[in-house]
């Protein structure tokens, strides 16, 4: 039994390994080990994750022992900011969760086009989502430029 709820200020610590952990085991079988460090390396300003808690709406999946198993973040102008699942939690609906909550919320808020910087990784369930490729791009992670997709969703009403 998974529950989304919004995270709090005192998830950062949890969030933190959870995403370092994701990155560096779930992302490298698209990206090299050298890329997935860099990347991961990004969450290790702790100040960085208090002001992402701030700008944009986190939520955490949590499962019945109370771990944090996945979380994702929006802004009000449908930009979904990150979208991680633990690595011991992968293809177990988690993502699929969240993304639920997510639109749910773009809707309450009027919200009519989602848009997000996806990994290699992460594009095939987006599209399952229903987003679409816009553009491939290479974006700064730490100190190396990775290979990711700006994808968007048109959500109808």
């Amino acid at each position: 039994m998974l529950v989304v709820r919004d995270a709090t200020v005192a998830d950062i610590p949890e969030i933190q390994k959870l995403y370092q952990d994701t990155v560096l085991t779930v992302n490298r079988k698209d990206y090299s080990l050298e890329e997935v460090e860099d990347w991961a390396s990004c969450g290790d300003d702790i100040n960085h994750l208090y002001a992402q808690l701030t700008e944009h709406r986190y939520m955490v999946a949590v499962n019945d022992q109370n771990i944090i198993v996945g979380f994702a973040s929006i802004n009000d102008n449908g930009y979904i900011h990150v979208m991680f699942v633990h690595k011991d939690f992968q293809r177990q609906g988690v993502a699929l969760l969240l993304y639920q909550t997510i639109e749910q919320y773009a809707r309450e808020k009027g919200i009519n086009r989602l848009t997000s910087e996806v990994s290699i990784t992460a594009r095939p369930f987006f599209e399952k989502q229903g987003f679409i490729v816009d553009k491939e791009q290479k974006r700064k992670a730490n100190q190396l430029c990775l290979t990711n997709y700006m994808m968007s969703k048109l959500l109808e009403y």
